[in-house]
């Protein structure tokens, strides 16, 4: 029998190229995607070798369906904990409902997943649970705070799911990229534009210099990140090494950034502030 996956946030980025590199390995996938087109595209380019799981993480019947539906399948190898969003702008004007759904995506909607999953995940042979993080949850930066929070709490997270079931022989890890080449970038750019429309005058000539230089980096990342096939195969390694590490660190960019969160916070301020 071939050794199954889910992955979610397989539309795209580094989830759909997990699901290359699984599919190329002759694994079978379970993608979780949200739109018609999205499973279409999935069913086209796989085949047999996908089975497309349509699932919102906001949605807490969804994701126990697909638990369920996985479950009844056989066992399941690994989880990888892809599915995310971002919303840009500075913390005292981003609206509650938006960083609450920030949270509820990127934070509770993982842990949804990993529980719907762990019944088909006890039943399979050294099973993996692997979450997509970030570099930003070491070192945060203005005007993407409620992504910055979701992420350090990931942190946390990880390494609680980590303890308690490390005794079950379930191994959580947490993979950390820093810029991947992705569709996240102009998304951000058009969700920045969203969020200077609807600032107040004030807000914006306060804000104004920090959003201009959020803005340049989306635009920096865009063109100098990894490509998402590199995040894809430490993915795979986190899932398939005999004894994977609790974390890893993915790109240049996220290397450095963590031997700068390691210097102590006044070194570290002054470091980033000129850059800000």
């Amino acid at each position: 029998m071939k050794p199954s996956y889910v992955v979610t946030g397989a539309a795209g980025g580094i989830g759909r190229a997990c699901v290359a590199e699984l599919v190329r390995r002759g694994a079978h996938v379970w993608a979780s995607v949200r739109t018609d087109a999205d499973e279409a595209d999935i069913e086209r380019a796989y085949g047999d070798a996908v089975t497309v799981l349509r699932m919102d993480l906001r949605d807490a019947e969804s994701v126990a369906r697909c638990g369920k539906r996985v479950a009844a399948a056989g066992p399941l190898r690994g989880l990888v904990n892809n599915a995310g969003v971002a919303r840009p702008g500075p913390l005292e004007h981003v609206p509650l409902a938006a960083f609450r759904e920030q949270l509820e995506v990127n934070v509770t909607g993982q842990l949804a997943v990993t529980c719907a999953m762990l019944p088909a995940l006890r039943r399979a042979e050294s099973p993996r649970v692997v979450t997509i993080g970030s570099i930003g949850g070491r070192i945060a930066g203005p005007m993407v705070g409620p992504y910055h929070t979701s992420k350090f709490a990931l942190v946390g997270l990880t390494d609680s799911l980590r303890a308690e079931l490390a005794p079950e022989g379930i191994r959580v890890v947490l993979v950390e990229p820093g810029a991947v080449a992705t569709p996240i970038w102009p998304r951000a750019r058009a969700a920045a534009e969203e969020v200077r429309e609807r600032l107040p005058p004030a807000a914006l000539e306060r804000y104004a210099e920090q959003l201009a230089t959020a803005e340049r980096s989306a635009a920096r990342s865009a063109r100098t990140g990894v490509p998402p096939r590199r995040a894809a195969e430490t993915v795979v390694r986190a899932l398939t090494a005999r004894r994977p590490a609790p974390r890893y660190l993915v790109g240049r960019d996220a290397r450095l950034a963590a031997v700068l969160a390691s210097l102590p916070f006044r070194v570290r301020y002054h470091l980033t502030a000129a850059k800000r």
